[in-house]
């Protein structure tokens, strides 16, 4: 193996251990603290790490279809994680409307180039699906209200970046596990997915509660 490509590949490995014991710190960590929000940069930092160091290998040394779809959705969910966070009641800002359209013009280009590969599998048009529904749901919300935000932004943020901590955790089980593919690559997706419907559960719950405080 080239001397670039081992460096490439540790710096990726190192940067997404990281990337994922601060996300999975975040998950039972104090929402809206302080720690919260300075562990939460940690982790995107090292999200981008995992997500440009992927890049740079599957351009420059191997591409696998199966991750250059999920290093896309990655990416795009942990900035509109942060994005989120950032704008909050706002909503989207112009700088978010150009994040969309960049990534459907990317995912547009990427989709024949990934379906003509060879290795395309279950994973690859589930991880398209999933972009493509994020992608949809993104332009949509131009036409949302822009009350909604002041409760809609905590869903929006907690989905995508739960979303691309496990995301990360898919990517590492399809390097390491080589049993049950692709079937073992989509289990932290659909756990992901149940940790996110817990969150809204929660959210929903405390929204419920301060609407009851608010009108008694």
């Amino acid at each position: 193996m080239p001397a670039p490509q081992l460096l490439n590949i540790t710096v990726h490995v190192m940067a997404g251990m990281v990337a994922m014991l601060i996300g999975f710190y975040q998950l039972g960590n104090a929402k809206g603290s302080p720690a919260h929000h300075r562990w939460g940069r940690y982790f995107c930092y090292a999200g981008f790490v995992v997500c440009a160091s992927a890049a740079a290998g599957l351009t420059l040394f191997r591409f696998l279809p199966n991750f250059a779809v999920l290093t896309v959705l990655v990416l795009y969910q942990l900035v509109g994680g942060w994005r989120s966070a950032r704008t909050r009641e706002r909503g989207p800002q112009m700088i978010d409307g150009a994040w969309t359209v960049c990534a459907m013009i990317l995912a547009g280009l990427l989709v024949p180039i990934v379906l003509r590969a060879e290795g395309a599998n279950v994973l690859v048009y589930s991880s398209l699906g999933a972009l493509a529904t994020i992608l949809a749901y993104d332009a949509a919300r131009w036409l949302f209200p822009r009350r909604w935000f002041r409760t809609l932004w905590r869903y929006d943020h907690s989905y995508k970046l739960i979303a691309a901590l496990f995301g990360m955790l898919s990517a590492l089980v399809g390097n390491v596990v080589r049993v049950w593919q692709p079937w073992s690559q989509i289990l932290p997706s659909a756990i992901g997915l149940a940790t996110v419907a817990f969150f809204f559960f929660r959210l929903s719950r405390r929204d419920a509660a301060r609407s009851v405080t608010a009108t008694s």
